[in-house]
């Protein structure tokens, strides 16, 4: 396999980025967006909505530098697997799995729902001391759009 034929195939088929305000309406407002961008793709957006809302709340909570935003990007491949990326200002924490939460807990929880819903998840460094959060989902059989996947 060339080498152009490798990058042809691991480009996405369809793109979306947005750059959204670190506050609860931002994170709110990334759920949304995600929800719409998808089912204008034909694709199935309950997983993906709950991820985003999960990484778009970690950006706000944990992420959030006053006066800098997170941002959304959605990259879909040909292969139909979604790729998420939320990107915020605090490079210095880096979110990592947590023992499992009490059952009267009120957090603790976020990165295990996204664990549950993705393919694999990780985290890379972004420009200016941030970072970039990422989950990758993959579509099974006979998810219908807004179906849970």
């Amino acid at each position: 396999m060339s080498q152009k034929s490798l990058a042809e195939i691991s480009a996405p088929v369809r793109h979306f980025a947005i750059q959204l305000s670190a506050t609860r309406r931002g994170a709110r407002l990334a759920r949304l967006l995600t929800e719409r961008q998808l089912d204008e793709w034909g694709e199935a957006y309950d997983a993906a909505g709950q991820v985003v809302a999960e990484l778009a709340s970690n950006a706000v909570l944990h992420g959030r530098v006053p006066g800098r935003d997170f941002r959304l990007a959605l990259r879909l491949h040909a292969d139909r697997t979604l790729r998420i990326e939320v990107t915020d200002a605090r490079g210095d924490r880096i979110p990592r799995l947590p023992e499992p939460a009490a059952d009267d807990a009120e957090a603790g929880r976020g990165l295990r729902i996204v664990s549950a819903y993705a393919y694999r998840w990780g985290v890379v460094e972004a420009a200016a001391h941030g970072k970039t959060v990422w989950a990758e989902l993959t579509q099974r059989q006979g998810d219908l759009p807004g179906r849970a996947v």
